[in-house]
């Protein structure tokens, strides 16, 4: 049974995420306080985290950069912002999604579903991963590491997914529901926002001027391709 850690401060909030999720199978834990969350989150073994932004005593954004520091999880942000700037910044700091509240329970549960079931499909097939090379960028899929010009580079979960995605399918173009669809497991759902996001931090990781990609290239209009 997957767990999953809900940091929430609004009670009702928090106890109608975790009786939709409990009715769907899921075993969940709930904390009121930002530091008490990040300390249950580092320190024991969940397989998904659902994040508030707006917590008492450490912010929702700092609890997804130290957790993301330390593990590799689903990280999904609750957040009644409706900003864009809040939502790029959740994402570069390593979180793989966000909703909007008010939201749907049901909304709620489809989304976990989807990222538990794309990354459980993610590690159970290290086995049949490929070795990727091109020019100077290396993408060692086995072990879900990223090196450019024999120096590695940290990029967060969906980061590497994305790249490995559009390396293993080079000079084809994806628009971003497409990418959204393939990555993320679903598609009306989702904000392609999402996608935007994560482009812009894998070039700032692998290309040598993330102003004018070698790599991945905006097709405008259209969506992203990955240059071989």
């Amino acid at each position: 049974m997957e767990r999953i850690l809900v940091i929430e401060d609004e009670r009702e909030i928090a106890e109608l995420e975790r009786d939709y999720l409990e009715m769907n199978g899921f075993a969940v834990d709930i904390e009121g306080d930002g530091e008490a969350g990040l300390q249950k989150a580092l320190q024991e073994d969940y397989d998904l985290l659902l994040l508030d932004l707006m917590l008492p005593g450490t912010s929702g954004f700092e609890i997804c950069r130290k957790v993301r520091k330390e593990k590799e999880l689903p990280i999904l942000m609750i957040t009644a912002k409706t900003s864009d700037i809040d939502k790029v910044r959740g994402l570069g700091l390593g979180a793989d999604d966000y909703i909007v509240k008010p939201f749907s329970p049901n909304e709620l549960v489809a989304r976990v579903k989807a990222h538990l079931t794309r990354y459980q499909r993610l590690v159970g097939k290290e086995d049949n991963k490929k070795d990727i090379r091109v020019r100077g960028l290396h993408i060692d899929s086995s072990s879900r590491r990223v090196f450019v010009n024999g120096e590695e580079k940290t990029l967060t979960a969906k980061e590497f997914d994305l790249l490995e995605f559009m390396a293993l399918h080079p000079n084809r173009v994806f628009s971003k529901d497409d990418l959204m669809e393939r990555i993320w497991g679903f598609d009306a759902l989702g904000d392609n926002t999402t996608v935007t996001v994560h482009v812009r931090r894998i070039r700032e990781k692998i290309e040598e001027n993330a102003s004018k990609p070698t790599f991945i290239e905006t097709i405008w209009g259209v969506g992203y391709r990955f240059l071989a």
